[in-house]
C-alpha cells in the first residue's frame, strides 16, 4: 500500500514538473502583454465591446505568442545553453524534449488560429500566422546576423494592437496605422536597452543587436534616445486623430517625456544601470500609455 501511494506521489510530482515546463516555456508574461495589445486594440477599435470577442482574441493572441516563442525556444535551444539568463529554460535543461516543445508549439498555433479564424475575420487570422513566421523564422536567425533583427522583430511586436483593431473592424485604417506605429517605434529603445543590459550574454551566443556597429557607445545612446524622442508626438496621434481624447495625451506625453530623459543618463555616463532603467522604463511606458488611452475612449 506504501509502495503505491509513493508511486502515485512521484506520478503527480513528475506531472507537475512537467506542467510547471510547458508553463516557462509559454513565457507567461511576455505572453500576456502580446495577448494585452491585442485586446487593447480591439477595445480602442470598438463602438460596442463583446466580450465573449475580445476574450476570444486575447486567447487567440495569447496561444500565438506561446507558439512563436516555443518555436524560438526550439531553435535557439543550443544557444540558450551559453547564456546564464537562458541556461535554465525547460530545453536547455532537458525537462522538456524537442519533441514535446514541438507538440505544444503546433497545439497552440492550432488552437489560437482557431479561435481567430471562428471569432474574428481572415485578415486578423492572416496577420497573426505573419506575426508568428516573422518573429520565429525570421528575426531569430536574424540576431545572429546584425541590428537588422531589431527592425524584422519590431513588426511583429508591434502587430498585437493591429491584430485587434482588424478583430474588431476587419480592415487596418490610418488609426490601426498610428497605434501600430506607436508600439513600432517602442521596440527599439526597448530592445536596444535588454541587448545593452545583456550584452555579455549575448554575445556569447552571438547575438548582433545593438546599432552602431554593436557598441555600447555614445552613438548607440542617442539612436536609444532618437526613437524614444520620437514616442512623444506620436503619442499625442490618437488624440489629434480622434481615438481617444485631451486626458490620454497628457498622459502619453508626461510618461513620453519622463521616458526620453532616461536616456541623457545613458548618453552621459553609458553604463549597465543608465541601461536597466531604461529598460524599467519601457516596461512601464507601453502598458501605462494603452490603459491611458483605454480608459481616456471608455
Amino acid at each position: 500500500m506504501i509502495a503505491g501511494q509513493t508511486h502515485l506521489l512521484s506520478g503527480a510530482t513528475l506531472a507537475g514538473a512537467k506542467a510547471r515546463a510547458y508553463w516557462e516555456l509559454l513565457k507567461f508574461r511576455l505572453s500576456f502583454l502580446v495577448s494585452f495589445s491585442c485586446a487593447f486594440g480591439y477595445v480602442l477599435a470598438s463602438p460596442r465591446i463583446d466580450w465573449f470577442t475580445l476574450a476570444m482574441v486575447f486567447a487567440g493572441g495569447f496561444l500565438l505568442s506561446g507558439a512563436s516563442v516555443t518555436v524560438n525556444q526550439i531553435l535557439e535551444k543550443d544557444l540558450d545553453k551559453l547564456m546564464t539568463r537562458t541556461q535554465v529554460r525547460p530545453l536547455p535543461t532537458e525537462r522538456l524534449s524537442i519533441q514535446e516543445a514541438i507538440v505544444f508549439s503546433i497545439l497552440c498555433f492550432v488552437a489560437g488560429v482557431s479561435l481567430l479564424i471562428t471569432f474574428t475575420n481572415p485578415l486578423t487570422t492572416a496577420l497573426s500566422i505573419v506575426s508568428m513566421l516573422l518573429y520565429s523564422f525570421v528575426y531569430t536567425p536574424l540576431k545572429r546576423v546584425g541590428p537588422i533583427a531589431v527592425f524584422v522583430g519590431a513588426i511583429p511586436g508591434a502587430l498585437p494592437p493591429l491584430l485587434g483593431w482588424t478583430a474588431a473592424t476587419g480592415s487596418i485604417s490610418h488609426e490601426a496605422l498610428i497605434i501600430f506605429g506607436i508600439q513600432f517605434i517602442w521596440q527599439f529603445p526597448h530592445f536596444w536597452a535588454i541587448a545593452w543590459v545583456a550584452d555579455e550574454d549575448y554575445k556569447k551566443a552571438g547575438f548582433k543587436l545593438l546599432p552602431s556597429g554593436g557598441q555600447k557607445d555614445l552613438n548607440t545612446a542617442i539612436q536609444i534616445m532618437i526613437y524614444t524622442m520620437f514616442l512623444i508626438p506620436m503619442g499625442l496621434l490618437p488624440a489629434t486623430f480622434g481615438i481617444t481624447g485631451t486626458l490620454s495625451a497628457i498622459v502619453a506625453t508626461v510618461c513620453g517625456v519622463l521616458f526620453f530623459a532616461q536616456t541623457f543618463s545613458l548618453m552621459r555616463s553609458g553604463d549597465r544601470k543608465a541601461a536597466l532603467k531604461i529598460m524599467f522604463g519601457s516596461f512601464l511606458y507601453l502598458p501605462m500609455v494603452q490603459i491611458a488611452y483605454l480608459l481616456d475612449k471608455l
